[in-house]
């Protein structure tokens, strides 16, 4: 679970509604001065949401790019219904391609698309279908295939409580799933409270669904390296939910960009944003 190191928007950003042909979707958009260079559209992973995203939105428009942070469908303040279905892989990859196109009628130049863990694994079945909308794909700290099998038994054991349990004793069973490097330090009161809040928030059928993806999904890299769409992969020097040696190999079979973000783990974008930021920059600038 990635834990934002603040929850105030910079002065280049809003919080909105985006309204795309699948539904609205809440969005933090952060502008730049000036025509933007491009828009990143920020997919979160599993259990997490736009915030998690706040600490790249001012670097980015720093660097000249829209940077658009998304809440899936049922994730916190997204509505998503009360059904799994809903929330098969193709279902979120087809959001993913309304909100691009939303992004695109707005303004703001070409898209650049980046998913974080479990949205890496969305965004790459967006691009699948199709990869027309994007200039680029960044895939941040997400791997070939289904999570590390420590954290598929995790994720199991997840998914059980939540088919037989509240949310909030289900929250104390997360925190149980921790991985090591999230017990260091002190979470302030106000992110702790949040935290909760956004879980409490998530459509259950929603992690029930993409708990399941991350633990059954396929090998895609070869389908995704058939695609002719510039690729990055991002990472932290450790990762517990796929070893850097999966994401590096995974590096090379995309013809792929690789960039590992030095002292951060599985998520570079709340440990490391300067760094992750300028490395982003560095790749969507590099491309004309």
């Amino acid at each position: 679970m990635s834990r934002p190191p603040t929850l105030t928007l910079p002065p280049c950003a809003r919080a909105y509604s985006l309204t795309t042909e699948r539904g609205a979707f809440a969005v933090h958009d952060a502008r730049p001065v000036g025509v933007p260079a491009g828009t990143a559209l920020l997919v979160p992973g599993f259990t997490g949401s736009k915030e998690d995203f706040i600490a790249l939105l001012a670097p980015l428009a720093a660097a000249g790019f829209r940077a658009v942070a998304v809440d899936g469908r049922g994730q916190h303040d997204s509505p998503g219904p009360r059904d799994e279905s809903a929330y098969a892989q193709g279902e979120l990859a087809r959001d993913v391609l309304a909100q691009a196109t939303a992004l695109t009628a707005s303004g703001g130049g070409p898209v650049h698309l980046l998913g974080h863990s479990l949205g890496g694994l969305v965004t790459r079945a967006a691009v699948l279908l199709d990869p027309a909308p994007f200039r680029s794909l960044t895939v941040l700290s997400s791997g070939p295939a289904a999570i590390d099998a420590a954290q598929r038994a995790r994720v199991r054991t997840l998914i059980e409580a939540l088919g037989r349990l509240d949310m909030e004793s289900v929250w104390r069973v997360m925190r149980a799933l921790d991985p090591p490097e999230a017990a260091d330090g002190a979470t302030p009161p106000e992110i702790g409270a949040f935290l909760r809040r956004r879980w409490l928030n998530t459509v259950p059928e929603q992690l029930i669904a993409t708990g399941r993806q991350m633990t059954e999904e396929p090998d895609r890299v070869a389908e995704l390296a058939a695609v002719p769409l510039p690729k990055h992969v991002v990472s932290g020097a450790v990762d517990y939910a796929w070893p850097v040696p999966l994401m590096d190999a995974m590096a090379d079979r995309l013809a792929a960009r690789r960039t590992v973000i030095a002292d951060a783990a599985h998520s570079p974008n709340t440990e490391r944003p300067e760094e992750t930021a300028a490395a982003l920059s560095a790749f969507w600038n590099g491309l004309g």
